[in-house]
């Protein structure tokens, strides 16, 4: 049975699209049954998708997949709906109805980086300067093009790396530009930099985390609850 207060899917989100990061993210995200587009794993790239679903004639815009948390108390596996993206130093607000769509807003600023922020004390000082709860590489592309057209975008987003945790050194160079783990590169970088090994597989186990959270809120959304 449908909560009273629940909004269709099939109307909330027909004729959007979604930008993603990794391919992993859009292999989850197919049960929207809305296009997907893969930006690498970059902000160039994340433009670049977001450009091709415009051409697509989308909608509406949504920027799905992990993200690195900026504020202390969000864990691994935390789900997020960012009232607000900050892009280009711009407060973008994301939709209310698109993003009651994906689960109700959450009072969260969400910063679109222009790279990875990898280390500690750079989530630090990105979290006092700006107020963002969290980081990505997409929702600041989808927020700017979005706004741009005019259209609605919102962004969903889960928490993978927690603020006081540093991405690994192989977490930087593993992926290719079509979003995939390159196995070779991966391996290259855990043998030039042994004593990573740990906090790759404290990574590992966040993202896991972080992966089945956002696959439960995704068949949440798709089954209308």
């Amino acid at each position: 049975m449908r909560a009273a207060n629940a909004v269709s899917t099939e109307a909330g989100l027909r004729g959007a699209a979604v930008i993603v990061g990794l391919r992993t993210e859009a292999r989850l995200a197919l049960p929207l049954g809305v296009p997907v587009y893969i930006g690498g794993g970059t902000a160039a790239g994340a433009v670049e998708a977001t450009r091709r679903a415009l051409t697509g004639a989308a909608s509406a815009l949504i920027s799905l997949g992990l993200a690195g948390g900026l504020e202390p108390a969000l864990r691994p596996g935390d789900v997020i709906v960012p009232e607000a993206v900050l892009a280009d130093g711009v407060f973008f607000r994301g939709d209310p109805v698109l993003g009651q769509t994906l689960g109700g807003m959450t009072p969260h600023r969400i910063l679109g980086a222009a790279s990875v922020v990898a280390d500690v004390l750079s989530k630090q000082r990105l979290r006092g300067e700006t107020g963002a709860a969290a980081v990505d590489l997409e929702s600041g592309a989808v927020a700017r093009l979005a706004t741009e057209r005019g259209l609605p975008f919102a962004a969903l987003r889960v928490i993978c790396d927690p603020a006081e945790r540093a991405l690994p050194p192989a977490a930087l160079v593993a992926l290719n530009r079509r979003g995939a783990i390159g196995m070779f590169r991966l391996l290259g970088s855990i043998l030039a930099h042994p004593a990573q090994l740990p906090g790759l597989l404290a990574l590992a186990r966040d993202a896991a985390l972080a992966r089945r959270a956002l696959a439960q809120r995704i068949a949440s959304i798709a089954a209308g609850a």
